[in-house]
């Protein structure tokens, strides 16, 4: 899309965009969307779903957006509680959407920390953070997140028009999915039976691999291990297996091609090179997952860290946009039916108004300050710092996800971990936990904008979707942070095989050489940072030169990744992107249609399953005892 460098909605031969929106797509004050059924699906959903994209992202180092699945789910549900005649009205697609919002809101709340720097905090200070200091902190830096997002609102979607592909999906789909139930053109209720069968497939493989009960007649593997050595060392011991999990594939699948491979080959040139070569000088002590990522992570954390801020650097023009269109929206207009016709703000009624960001600053930026002070030992002025960052990488942020779908909150969070490296000096739990909240709430900030473009684009009340995120955030702190100290109870089990925690790993690593200095270093692990360094300005600056070779450069995120994970994770992710690729390649309407919903049932049955499973364990461990 061509960019004229103006802003089209204040072309004066163009219609205002908000007064064409208000008359063609609006459905009305009137219509049902923030019910209480609404409200209570969202939230069972949204903690439901969170609990999935936490296990996930413990294991892989990606989380996946639940507003797709949480719709299908809401839908199929009420349709069969209206199909029994216990509804007296039927669960319309402003309220799913409406319950989209709960939904997504909760299961976002693993991006305030819990899979990453949170995990990375307990592994500074050797100690489980407390669950009641986890649920505040995570639930104050979401909501702050989303009263950031007002200002951004009406600029970005209503004028600019940004795209939000997610939200237009979920838009999309909540479409077809009602024009099903009304037997309209385009429906399709297949969607709802391909997740289900998804999901009912996963917890399958979950309870065949997992549930070691002694009336199990046999359980599958966890792994096939090829009978191969690799410098004498058994491929399993390299962790170069094949998981048994589905769960893996479907991440793959979703994941894209362009990602696997770069990951696939990142993980080749890990474990038959870099590693062995560790092993050889004796920077690795044995060939054991913790010990290999422990050193061969300096160069993966170096490349994300680089590459990212690169590509952070080379989106100036993007940052001026984002920083000149603030002004833009906080323009004041008169309400309807006051002052010159061109005055009027047609939308005054039905947008969040700005007021209502003031209040969330003047409210919650003193409760993070105290919270930090009170937890991490920040000073006041830490925390108004952190704040005040966290406002302008949020504005980025939602730019960054408006234009092309992907949150930067990492290269973002490594952008208050320098900050807070030269104002904090010496302390990685505030380094960490500073860029924790910048990171935190720019997630939620860009996760409200992509609902309320499903909104805009169905016709919804802002006012409405930006209540239901609240819901959320309750729903999923209340979820997530029992599920977390269940899955990760010390520090001692992150980075091992049961939650490899390959975010936290990075966070950590990158804290501790910005927090107490690169000459603490081993002279290996110098070399390694200035080598991921490199290839990762390379890998940048190849993409900038070759845009139209772009799908033949390996991706610096999937390639940087591969030095933090298991490599068991990327075959399995590889093999599911590869299966992915064919159908797109020989059955595309078959791929368009059930890849994402089925991989997304897989993901969910398969890491609620495994959740269930670890706490009947824990159940039967004090019951025995």
């Amino acid at each position: 899309m061509k960019d004229s460098g103006k802003d089209e909605a204040l072309e004066p031969s163009a219609e205002d965009p908000e007064r064409k929106w208000l008359r063609e797509v609006y459905a009305g004050d009137d219509a049902r969307q923030l019910t209480v059924r609404a409200v209570i699906a969202g939230m069972v959903l949204g903690a439901v779903l969170s609990l999935s994209n936490l296990y996930v992202a413990l294991h892989t180092g990606w989380s996946f957006g639940v507003t797709i699945t949480a719709g299908i789910l809401a839908y199929a549900f009420f349709s069969l509680l209206e199909r029994a005649r216990l509804l007296k009205t039927p669960f319309g697609m402003l309220e799913n959407n409406a319950m989209q919002s709960v939904a997504s809101a909760a299961g976002y709340m693993t991006g305030g920390g819990t899979v990453a720097a949170i995990p990375a905090w307990m592994m500074a200070t050797g100690r489980p953070m407390p669950g009641w200091v986890m649920f505040f902190w995570i639930a104050t830096i979401a909501m702050l997140g989303v009263f950031m997002a007002i200002p951004m609102k009406r600029q970005m979607i209503n004028r600019e028009q940004l795209k939000f592909p997610s939200g237009i999906a979920a838009a999309e789909t909540l479409k077809t999915l009602h024009a099903a139930s009304h037997g309209e053109a385009g429906g399709d209720g297949g969607k709802t039976r391909s997740l289900l069968i998804g999901a009912g497939l996963g917890a399958l493989v979950t309870w065949l691999r997992e549930a070691k009960a002694r009336w199990m007649p046999f359980n599958l593997p966890e792994q096939i291990a090829p009978p191969f050595t690799w410098m004498g060392v058994p491929w399993k011991k390299w962790t170069l297996t094949f998981d048994t999990s589905l769960l893996l594939l479907a991440a793959g699948a979703i994941m894209g091609w362009r990602s696997a491979w770069s990951m696939m080959l990142g993980t080749i040139f890990n474990y038959f090179a870099l590693a062995p070569y560790g092993l050889r000088i004796g920077a690795i002590a044995e060939v054991k997952y913790k010990t290999i990522v422990g050193w061969t992570v300096w160069y993966g954390s170096s490349l994300l860290l680089v590459a990212g801020l690169l590509s952070f650097a080379f989106s100036a023009k993007q940052i001026g946009r984002a920083l000149s269109g603030l002004t833009k929206a906080f323009a004041k207009k008169k309400p309807a039916g006051e002052g010159p016709v061109e005055e009027v703000d047609p939308l005054a009624r039905i947008e969040v108004p700005a007021s209502w960001f003031a209040f969330g600053m003047v409210v919650f930026t003193p409760i993070v300050i105290v919270l930090g002070m009170i937890f991490f030992n920040m000073t006041w002025w830490m925390g108004l710092l952190g704040v005040a960052m966290s406002f302008f990488i949020a504005l980025v942020a939602s730019r960054a996800t408006g234009e092309t779908d992907t949150t930067p909150t990492g290269a973002l969070g490594k952008i208050t971990q320098i900050v807070f490296g030269v104002a904090a000096p010496g302390s990685v739990t505030i380094n960490l936990m500073a860029a924790n909240l910048t990171s935190g709430v720019a997630i939620h900030s860009a996760d409200l904008l992509t609902d309320l473009k499903s909104g805009y684009l169905l016709g919804a009340k802002p006012r409405q979707q930006f209540l239901a995120q609240f819901f959320g955030v309750i729903a999923g702190s209340l979820a997530v942070v029992p599920a977390f100290r269940l899955l990760v109870p010390s520090a001692d089990v992150i980075g091992t095989p049961s939650a490899p925690a390959p975010g936290a790993i990075a966070w950590h690593s990158v804290a501790q050489v910005l927090g107490q200095g690169v000459s603490r270093l081993p002279v290996s692990a110098r070399w390694l940072i200035l080598a991921g360094a490199v290839t990762g300005i390379a890998l940048v600056l190849l993409e900038r030169a070759f845009p139209k070779a772009k799908s033949y450069i390996p991706s610096a995120t999937g390639f940087g990744l591969a030095f933090t994970l298991p490599g068991n994770n990327a075959v399995s992710m590889f093999v599911g992107a590869l299966i992915a690729l064919y159908l797109e390649k020989k059955k595309p309407d078959l791929a368009d249609k059930y890849i994402i919903t089925v991989s997304s049932g897989i993901i969910a049955g398969e890491s609620l399953l495994g959740i269930v499973i670890a706490i009947l364990r824990d159940v039967l461990h004090v019951l025995q005892h």
